[in-house]
């Protein structure tokens, strides 16, 4: 019964997350809008950051209980499955079209920045403040880099293109969905944690596991549904620079504000996942270099790497 119980639990809080950070963009981004910022620098700030927001809740809230393995579990696992499994699906339903700023810059950057915190946490068994001011100030120069690519004319990914057939939303219903989707990440967030680490108790499964797998799997629904749909609608080429900015900002946003917030742990049994999560972009970077594009067949392959990696974990 109590597996029951915390399996429930554990489905709502992933549902306040999901629902909430949706409302939390929809609603920042129409104020946004109403005071004139630019659509594009609402996409780069609070939709990019808005994606990670569930992440971002998991993994402060289980640092500040101690799960510091649910918080580097997560963003490790968040960023795998992100890799692998996501873009796996996407580009086996369609092949995707990669753009060459993401082959030349962007991807190259996904690996230095996993490759820094995995340096960081394995050299140091702990993600601290001065890390995490550091991982916030590549944070600002990667925003500072999407400025100018935009400037260039080089493009990102349409963020509601039919924004301009909307009905104009009311201040008060802006101000009420930031206000209801904060306090659903928060709860939901909170929820989720509590629910993971009793059913890992429960179970006899580490915190590790449960973080690599099925927190990882919760706070990256976002980033499954707005790439699959993305592929059914035949979009599908946003979808690897959806991924790689998600990515990104697991890293630098959200391992960045935690470890401000609180010192971060990083366990010596990270080791493999780190060289995974590193392994799986290098992986893509060398699937889309040549043909600027992930095929079935790559994303097959894709697939395979997360299925071997999933029964590595599981036994």
């Amino acid at each position: 019964m109590e597996v029951i119980i915390q399996a429930a639990l554990l489905a709502v809080g992933f549902v306040l997350l999901v629902k909430g950070a949706d409302w939390f963009v929809e609603g920042a981004g129409k104020l946004a809008e109403r005071f004139g910022i630019p659509q594009l620098v609402i996409g780069l700030t609070i939709v990019a950051m808005g994606t990670s927001l569930p992440e971002a809740a998991v993994s402060v809230s289980a640092a500040l209980k101690g799960s510091a393995e649910i918080t580097i579990g997560n963003i490790v696992g968040s960023n795998i499955m992100n890799v692998l499994l996501i873009l796996g699906i996407t580009s086996v339903i369609t092949p995707i079209a990669v753009q060459k700023s993401t082959v030349k810059y962007e991807l190259p950057f996904v690996i230095a920045v996993s490759a820094l915190l995995a340096g960081i946490g394995l050299t140091k068994h702990v993600v601290g403040r001065i890390d995490g001011v550091i991982l916030w100030a590549l944070m600002l120069l990667y925003l500072g880099y999407l400025l100018v690519m935009t400037k260039k004319g080089n493009g990102l990914p349409e963020e509601g293109e039919d924004a301009e057939h909307d009905k104009p939303m009311p201040i008060w219903k802006m101000l009420l969905f930031i206000l209801a989707g904060g306090v659903m990440i928060v709860v939901g967030s909170d929820v989720a944690v509590d629910a993971a680490t009793a059913l890992a108790r429960i179970f006899g499964m580490s915190e590790r596991l449960i973080g690599l797998t099925i927190v990882a799997f919760g706070t990256s629904l976002p980033e499954l549904v707005t790439s699959a749909t993305a592929a059914v609608k035949g979009k599908a080429d946003i979808a690897v620079g959806n991924i790689v900015g998600s990515n990104i900002f697991n890293i630098l946003f959200v391992v960045g504000t935690s470890a401000l917030i609180t010192p971060v742990a990083y366990a010596a049994n990270f080791f493999v996942d780190s060289i995974v999560c590193i392994a799986a972009v290098v992986l893509l970077w060398v699937l889309v270099m040549k043909n600027k594009r992930l095929g079935r067949a790559g994303g097959a392959c894709m697939l395979v790497g997360y299925a071997a990696y999933f029964v590595y974990l599981i036994l």
